[in-house]
């Protein structure tokens, strides 16, 4: 049985503030796997899909659920579906089953209109300046009630899944004389260089970045 308690350190050490989005992201993430029977995942074992958007509140969520699930971002095994909820779908791949969880309405309501919320973050605070008397309450609340109360968890489902084929091959960008990954070259003017030389933009070009 694996225990969110025993993961809110390590979620608070990566996470770096205290917020309620984060434990429920270690609820979310705990349900999940107690469902499919399954460990936190040391290498690809597990793909969480995470169903958070950008620039909107409680996206903290997506750390709790790397924290306790082992799904991370370097390794590639968490995904971003930009649907604005906080749903997670964790899937072992091993077995091909995978479970839905999420957070209940209620839940995300009650935070919502919390201090934290209201007198805080929507005041563009950041939650590493709000009183502990402020967080700690939602955070006991979301790491002490039980699964009925805050969470909706769906039946294990099957789920055929095949990762992609995983490159080691690179080469050398001929014009910023960077390694780039082989699938990634582009040629320009005869040359084999990297997305950014071949559009002859910078990395650091807010443009650029949006344009990806």
């Amino acid at each position: 049985m694996i225990k969110a308690k025993d993961y809110f350190e390590r979620g608070l050490a990566l996470h770096g503030h205290r917020c309620p989005a984060m434990p429920m992201g270690l609820r979310a993430g705990a349900a999940a796997m107690n469902a499919l029977g399954v460990e936190r995942a040391k290498d690809g074992q597990l793909l969480a899909l995470v169903e958070l958007g950008d620039d909107h509140c409680a996206t903290c969520f997506a750390d709790g659920v790397q924290a306790i699930t082992g799904c991370t971002f370097g390794k590639g095994t968490i995904r971003k579906l930009q649907l604005g909820k906080w749903g997670l779908t964790l899937i072992d791949k091993k077995t091909q089953r995978a479970v839905r969880v999420s957070p209940k309405a209620e839940a995300m309501e009650a935070s919502k209109q919390s201090d934290f919320i209201t007198q805080y973050r929507s005041q563009g605070i950041p939650a590493s300046q709000v009183p502990a008397e402020v967080a700690d309450p939602l955070i006991a609340r979301v790491m002490d009630s039980s699964d009925d109360q805050l969470l909706k968890v769906g039946k294990v489902v099957d789920y055929a899944y095949q990762d992609p084929p995983h490159s080691f091959s690179s080469f050398v960008c001929e014009s910023c004389g960077e390694m780039v990954v082989e699938g990634y070259g582009r040629i320009k003017d005869g040359k084999h260089v990297c997305i950014p030389c071949a559009q002859g933009k910078a990395v650091s070009d807010p443009a650029f970045v949006d344009s990806l």
